[in-house]
Order: structure tokens, then C-alpha cells, then sequence
């Protein structure tokens, strides 16, 4: 196997979930997300992202934390146990400044997914697939 080939392959064992490839420790959060860099075909390392809520009675969104990527791409543990209650959700991914770091003209200065969550006792994760310009998410398992 190439240099070039094995932390593609890792990276893709990773995110298929196999227990030797990777930390499972993201599993105790009810809510992950995962991006990936389709241009490189590697993990989306750095991209900071923001996670909120919407709350009552306002409908005003409440900023619940601000995390970067780590080396594979995945964000662990953004919200705990205690703290995921039914509601929208939303997550917003500094796309801009993730492609600028990369010396990368991109088309989206940001992307937002806006999400519900019907029961607590769920697991969601949120992929995001990036380019510099295009994106593609969907509700993972």
C-alpha cells in the first residue's frame, strides 16, 4: 500500500465504524457530525462549527458550543446527554474559513443544517460531505 493510500484507507475504515480503525469515544453523545473534504478525498480537519438551538418564546437561536473538527474530520461529543431535549437544532460550519486556511477560492462562506430532533433518547449524526463548491448532508445513523 502507498503512503498516499493509507490514510485514505484509514479514514475510510473510520468512518465505516470499524472499532480498530478509530476512537469510539464520540458514541456517548447523542449528537455527531462528520465532515469530510470530497476534494481531497480526506477528513475536513480545522473547520470550526457553531451549534445551536432554537428557543422559546423568542424563536431566537442559543449558541450551545463552538468546536473544530479534529483529525478525522468528526466533532465529539456536541451535546451530552442531559443537555439534547426535543427542538431545532442547527448546525453552522465556517466553510469559508476552512477553504481560505487551504489557499482555496470556495462558492458557500458558510453552510447551515437545520435539523429536528423528535425524541431524546435518538442518536443523530449530521454528515457533511464538502467541496469547495458544493456540499451534500443527509441524517447518518
Amino acid at each position: 500500500m502507498s503512503s498516499r493510500t493509507a490514510p485514505r484507507l484509514m479514514t475510510l475504515q473510520r468512518h465505516l465504524g470499524w472499532p480498530q480503525a478509530g476512537n469510539m469515544a464520540t458514541e456517548s453523545s447523542p449528537l455527531t457530525t462528520h465532515v469530510l473534504d470530497t476534494a481531497s478525498g480526506l477528513p475536513a480537519q480545522g473547520l470550526c462549527l457553531r451549534l445551536s438551538r432554537l428557543e422559546a418564546p423568542c424563536q431566537q437561536w442559543m449558541e450551545l458550543r463552538t468546536s473544530y473538527t479534529n483529525l478525522d474530520g468528526r466533532c465529539p461529543g456536541l451535546l451530552t446527554p442531559s443537555q439534547i431535549k426535543p427542538g431545532t437544532y442547527k448546525l453552522f460550519f465556517d466553510t469559508e474559513r476552512y477553504w481560505k486556511e487551504r489557499g482555496q477560492e470556495s462558492f458557500y462562506p458558510y453552510v447551515e443544517v437545520v435539523f429536528t430532533i423528535t425524541k431524546e433518547t435518538q442518536k443523530f449524526h449530521v454528515p457533511l460531505l464538502l467541496s469547495p463548491w458544493s456540499y451534500t448532508t443527509y441524517r447518518g445513523s
